[in-house]
């Protein structure tokens, strides 16, 4: 298991701060920063692991196994790109790009927008809605769409700063609509596995 503490970085704009560490995995929505619990898009985790010699024998394959993630992830070890995983199980063979001593890693995971339209929530109303937005089922056909478009979309230019992150011409989501899981949850691990030629 890769259990080394993670640095996590997430891009300007989306209310997050600009990078946190975490000594272990877990679904951001559980994090302390409101920034981090309602955070939207692309987090990009780093760590250092060391492989010993004896998993590089000519024999073995080496696979990376992320455990749980919410929702894909691309992979980059020691500087090259494995590719996406989108769906379980989360793994991917790392045995080319692997050296002995220590290795970097490089995880960027896209998340669902939901806990940061739920973090908006919280926040003072922008915009105009039919009342009644943010439930499920045939009655919210009804409810929660926007009476006027803004000026700044209308005239097709950036949503001003401040405020809340995202925008949308219906709502979704309540303030006390449920988070959901979030970012790189792991367990992480190399999971070394032995060739046989049939």
């Amino acid at each position: 298991m890769i259990n080394q503490k993670w640095e996590v970085s997430f891009p300007k704009g989306l209310g997050a701060p600009e990078k946190i560490s975490l000594p272990k995995l877990f679904s951001l929505h559980r994090h302390e920063n409101e920034g981090v619990k309602y955070f939207s898009g692309t987090a990009t985790y780093k760590t250092n692991f060391v492989v010993k010699p004896s998993m590089m024998s000519e024999n073995r394959v080496v696979f990376l196994d992320l455990g749980a993630v919410e929702v894909m992830a691309e992979v980059i070890v020691n500087g090259v790109n494995k590719g996406i995983l989108w769906t379980r199980p989360y793994l991917i063979d790392v045995t080319d790009v692997l050296k002995p001593g220590e290795n970097t890693l490089e995880i960027k995971v896209t998340n669902q927008w939901t806990n940061r339209l739920i973090g908006d929530e919280q926040l003072p109303e922008e915009n105009e809605y039919v009342p009644g937005g943010g439930v499920n089922g045939i009655a919210a056909l009804s409810r929660g769409a926007i009476r006027k478009l803004p000026d700044w979309y209308r005239n097709g230019v950036n949503k001003p700063e401040g405020g809340r992150v995202a925008f949308t011409t219906w709502k979704h989501y309540r303030k006390d609509s449920p988070l959901i899981e979030s970012g790189l949850i792991g367990p992480v691990r190399l999971i070394p596995a032995k060739k046989i030629k049939f």
